[in-house]
């Protein structure tokens, strides 16, 4: 049995529960707080993520006295504990001591305490101190028996640009390239005459002052995911020492630039996620359910935990709004649907005072009265009748390309031909569509396998690796289709522009040739023909396609460019090829997006489903889970189901149709006839 099957059988099915700070309340507040937890039905708290202060006040001396109470009072109550290293929040005693362990900023100045993460990654003071602290906790709770989980510092972040991250910085790059020779290959020092001689020659790169080497800053971005990351496994293997059974990982954050999490998610037992969307933005579940397919599709498409989430409002925002009635109920179904197997919150109780005062908790300022409270409750009930669901996952016939060095490539550097590209929101542009038409998609990184896929989506793949390109290849060449959009295939690993013309990667897959790329001046529109004779509109960005086997499916109707490709259809191998290379209007390109998938084979139960209700299916070798979520809030909806279930909210046989009210769902349970094999998605 592995640590998360075991996890699973200890929490009876879902992990339902959320961040526990006892330390910034009196011992009577600890007993109603375990008496409110039983009532919500709450199995799982995570403790002690900012107490490393309270836990060890002064250097070496260890307070654990409130911490046992506290953890004795939670087992005997039958909630078990998700323990933290507290390492994400160094006490003052550490920084005043070693001022050095702050993170020196991009632009040279200190960090300072008082803010969070405030600590550099890469000093050997901090990784001594965090290393210590949580030797003493594993030391005393490794068997205690409320400890079902070890989750191991918060949400990491920092970026340094201290002497000890140059110092790590060199260690890493010579492992990477081994001799200067080859780094000043990679980095094309040549050119403006910066080439090194010595390893000590080499800097962190702090904010450039003109333009800066684009390699040398992206590895920077890579060596401090990795830097990050060797923190959190020098914490797990401590914790590992002491005991071997227990998962271990940490919390993620959406749509986070700084940590390439494709590296982390094989030394964590589940991936997890800390996820706020904007309750202002209409359309803010749209990239949770991203996010959400990301977070399986980490670990193979092995379910997934949701850390952290709002139970109401937030506090990061300039406008912070409220969570209407039903929507922490419809976002948290979001997220089993799509495999996770908790429904976790920050906070339990809402803090009185510091930075997050205002954020909504489980039990808000308001207290058990209230309408958040009444919805925590009703929330635990229904995660109770949905138990089976744990440990089930889903299969896609679709994945996307989501890709932390491509990120970094065009965001990170200057000197594009445009310098204002958005990787997530071109990223969003492709996955929405089929979002909308109820398709599963898988996330994929580059050079990942692609066995058991039908259709790879490839959003602006500026920079990849040979083996990404091989393995995009050998997808198309196999039968598969690929739907890639425009600037992808441009530079190799070193970001280096490929030779032979670009797309130097894709040139013979796309069956066409790029002359130059035409980024469009502002406010520029053309007009797009496809073939039939429907125009659409265009923006942003051009490229001046030469065709090299390769049949326009659309060309310029206007402009310098009229007549030729705009979107190009080639047959590679015996599979197909679309390349996009304008920014077509959202209508045409969804539309695009939907007639490319469907003539590679790819089906939806749910055609005709309306695209405000989320359709989502998990499950294992003897049911199906079929999730169906209303996203609006004013009209209700009729989905059609091929096979009659029960519906695990209410208890009652549903037959042929599921009515669904403004914001309801419905978890319909329908017997499988066949097993499901999910495909391997990294």
């Amino acid at each position: 049995m592995s640590r998360m099957d075991a996890f699973r059988a200890r929490m009876g099915g879902l992990a339902y529960g959320g961040d526990y700070n006892p330390e910034q309340w009196d011992r009577e507040v600890w007993r109603e707080d375990v008496r409110l937890m039983r009532e919500a039905g709450v199995n799982l708290v995570s403790l002690g993520v900012f107490a490393w202060a309270s836990l060890e006040p002064e250097p070496g001396t260890y307070e654990f006295g409130w911490l046992d109470e506290v953890m004795d009072l939670l087992h005997d109550n039958g909630i078990a504990v998700n323990l933290a290293t507290p390492t994400a929040a160094p006490p003052v005693w550490l920084t005043h001591l070693h001022p050095e362990v702050f993170p020196v900023r991009e632009d040279g100045q200190p960090f300072g305490f008082g803010n969070r993460l405030h600590y550099d990654p890469s000093s050997p003071i901090y990784r001594r101190h965090a290393a210590a602290i949580t030797t003493k906790l594993a030391e005393r709770y490794s068997f205690h028996p409320a400890l079902a989980m070890w989750h191991i510092s918060n949400e990491y972040g920092p970026t340094a640009y201290n002497e000890a991250a140059a110092v790590s910085f060199r260690r890493w790059l010579r492992r990477r390239y081994g001799t200067l020779d080859r780094l000043n290959e990679a980095w094309t020092t040549r050119f403006w005459g910066q080439v090194y001689t010595d390893w000590e020659q080499i800097d962190v790169p702090h904010i450039p002052r003109t333009w800066m080497n684009p390699t040398r800053r992206l590895d920077f971005k890579r060596f401090t995911s990795d830097a990050l990351l060797e923190c959190f496994v020098a914490e797990r293997d401590i914790v590992r020492s002491f005991r071997d059974d227990l998962p271990v990982l940490t919390n993620f954050m959406r749509f986070f630039r700084h940590a390439d999490y494709w590296r982390w998610a094989p030394e964590e037992d589940a991936a997890a996620l800390d996820i706020y969307p904007d309750p202002a933005d209409p359309g803010s579940h749209v990239p949770a359910a991203f996010n959400f397919d990301l977070f399986r599709s980490l670990k193979g498409g092995q379910p997934w935990l949701l850390m952290e989430q709002s139970s109401s409002a937030v506090s990061q925002w300039r406008l912070n709004v409220v969570k209407e009635p039903g929507r922490m109920r419809l976002g948290s179904l979001q997220a089993l649907a799509r495999a996770s197997d908790s429904v976790m919150f920050f906070q339990w109780r809402a803090s009185r005072g510091g930075q997050e005062r205002f954020h909504s908790a489980m039990v808000p300022h308001s207290g058990p009265d209230s309408r958040t409270f009444r919805e925590i409750k009703d929330l635990g009930r229904e995660l109770r009748l949905l138990a089976p669901v744990a440990g089930t996952t889903s299969r896609a016939e679709i994945a996307i390309l989501f890709d932390w060095d491509g990120w970094w490539g065009l965001e990170e550097v200057f000197g594009l031909p445009r310098s204002d590209f958005g990787y997530t929101g071109t990223v969003m542009r492709h996955y929405t569509p089929l979002w909308e038409r109820h398709h599963a998609v898988d996330v994929v990184p580059a050079g990942a396998p692609l066995d058991g896929y039908k259709v790879l989506v490839v959003p602006n793949a500026y920079l990849m690796g040979d083996e990404g390109v091989r393995r995009v290849t050998g997808f198309a060449r196999a039968g598969g289709t690929v739907l890639m959009s425009f600037f992808s295939g441009v530079v190799d690993a070193d970001n280096r522009v490929r030779p032979d013309g670009y797309p130097g990667a894709f040139r013979e897959l796309i069956g066409a040739k790029i002359d130059e790329y035409w980024p469009a001046r502002p406010d520029e529109r053309f007009t797009v023909e496809f073939m039939g004779g429907r125009t659409a509109t265009s923006t942003w960005w051009r490229e001046d396609l030469r065709l090299e086997g390769g049949t326009a499916l659309a060309t310029y109707a206007d402009g310098l460019l009229a007549g030729r490709a705009a979107v190009v259809e080639n047959r590679y191998g015996a599979g197909r090829v679309v390349y996009v290379a304008t920014l077509l209007e959202q209508a045409a390109f969804d539309e695009l997006v939907a007639a490319t998938v469907e003539a590679a084979g790819v089906r939806t139960r749910f055609a005709g489903v309306p695209a405000h209700v989320e359709c989502a299916v998990r499950g294992d070798e003897t049911h199906e889970y079929v999730f169906l979520l209303n996203h609006s809030g004013e009209s209700g909806a009729s989905v059609p189901l091929e096979t009659d279930g029960t519906d695990l909210l209410t208890g009652r046989a549903v037959a042929g149709r599921v009515e669904l009210a403004p914001l309801g769902a419905a978890v319909v349970r329908i017997a499988r006839r066949s097993a499901l094999t999910p495909p391997a998605a990294g």
